[in-house]
């Protein structure tokens, strides 16, 4: 079993390359339940974006709350996207787990585009190309060393942990919803607050209302939009364009 969360398609596409290779299933964690029961010889992969160097919210939590019964044989590994670093991703994974009495028999990263458009340029087609064009021998790689039941740290450019008094507060700042702001192109839809997968946005009058304080950072609203009327913080956004992983819908 493959679990994955994805706002833009990236790891979504990730963990449905290695659960074909696999002959195994991709589950995204906002649609599937927290009981898992791993049969004998099963694979359990997580698949996970990179949030300010850290683990994101939601994969968090899911690693915190889930029933993960193992079986004999199992293997358990970790794929982390980034942009420019996975950071201390892996190790927020594996230190969760751990308090749970699971371990991880392997962590690996694959480099794709950095969806983080507050500061990185997607608006160019090419260049995006190329970066997914090149991340597909990342998968490759990391399918290979998968299906070899490899052991330990693959995890490449990653940081030491004692990063994450640095980058926790950092991301924290950044979550506050009040960064968001809303167009007049939108147009109402609804889709982000139903793709929301902290549920932080309600349609009140026609137009999304953020009414947590504080999101997932996901920016699958600001991605997702139809309109791109949703932008974050000064303004870049708006130049650095929208981005979800060509091979899915998201």
């Amino acid at each position: 079993m493959i679990v994955y969360f994805s706002a833009t398609g990236n790891c979504k596409y990730v963990a449905e390359r290695i659960a074909a290779a696999l002959d195994d299933t991709a589950v995204s964690i906002v649609s599937s339940g927290k009981d898992i029961s791993l049969s004998e010889g099963e694979e359990f992969g997580i698949v996970t974006p990179t949030y300010f160097w850290e683990l994101p919210l939601p994969m968090r939590e899911f690693l915190s709350e889930a029933v993960i019964r193992r079986s004999r044989k199992n293997y358990a590994f970790l794929v982390a996207t980034y942009g420019t670093t996975p950071g201390c991703c892996g190790e927020d994974a594996r230190r969760i787990l751990k308090k749970r009495g699971f371990s991880l028999e392997a962590s690996f990263s694959v480099k794709m585009p950095d969806t983080w458009t507050p500061i990185f340029n997607l608006s160019n087609p090419a260049k995006v190309a190329e970066q997914n064009r090149k991340a597909e021998n990342y998968i490759a790689k990391v399918i290979s060393r998968i299906q070899e039941k490899e052991k330990g740290n693959h995890t490449e450019c990653r940081m030491p942990y004692i990063f994450r008094f640095v980058t926790d507060p950092m991301m924290n700042i950044n979550r506050r919803t009040k960064n968001f702001h809303v167009g007049g192109s939108c147009i109402g839809c609804g889709l982000c607050a139903e793709k929301c997968p902290v549920q932080a946005i309600e349609i009140r009058n026609g137009k999304p209302v953020w009414v947590k304080e504080r999101c997932a950072l996901c920016l699958g609203c600001l991605h997702r939009c139809p309109e791109f009327a949703i932008q974050y913080g000064n303004g870049a956004t708006r130049s650095h364009g929208q981005y979800h992983n060509p091979n899915m819908r998201v």
